[in-house]
């Protein structure tokens, strides 16, 4: 399974200069906080490390808040992790195109992440990433099941050394040096 997905990212990954991480999802309804709690996890193993080259952000169940928070970091590259109704195993974590979006079910956001997809890439010229999570359990008050919680640490391990490798063979550039910040 992670096999795929490292041979995916690495090559959506090509070229980074700098990497933002959106998580989205509701911690108060089980599964769907996979995407937080990605980020919380992310942040504790590159917040030193990576400083000024990969940033995290947690969108909650409002991604679209974070708008301009990701365009001031001018990334690069921007992987948004959410789960998603795969019709899979629960934690099964698979990219997905973009223009997929609106067939993948995704759960709580209060703007469709299609929209928001798009938005990003226009007004922000990097590449978006997209990976779902399949959940177990999308239930009020639950906790994150052990299935996704797995999926969560491979991810981010996955994440850290992918973003690693290509980030350590570039130097970061900023969207206003590229002239694509708008």
């Amino acid at each position: 399974m992670y096999g795929r997905l490292k041979t995916q990212l690495r090559a959506a990954l090509a070229g980074a200069s700098r990497i933002a991480v959106l998580g989205a999802g509701s911690e108060l309804r089980g599964d769907d906080g996979a995407g937080p709690v990605l980020v919380q996890e992310l942040q504790k193993h590159t917040r030193k490390r990576w400083s000024g080259t990969i940033q995290t952000f947690d969108g909650g169940t409002a991604p679209e808040n974070l708008t301009g928070e990701i365009r001031a970091f001018c990334p690069s590259h921007l992987i948004i992790i959410d789960t998603a109704e795969l019709g899979r195993s629960p934690g099964t974590v698979a990219v997905i195109p973009p223009k997929s979006i609106r067939t993948t079910a995704f759960s709580t956001h209060i703007l469709p992440l299609s929209i928001l997809v798009n938005f990003l890439e226009r007004s922000i010229a990097c590449k978006v990433i997209v990976i779902g999570i399949q959940p177990k359990s999308l239930q009020l008050q639950a906790p994150v099941s052990s299935e996704v919680r797995s999926a969560i640490t491979e991810l981010v391990i996955l994440i850290e050394r992918i973003a690693g490798h290509h980030l350590g063979r570039m130097s970061a550039g900023c969207c206003h040096d590229r002239g694509s910040y708008r």
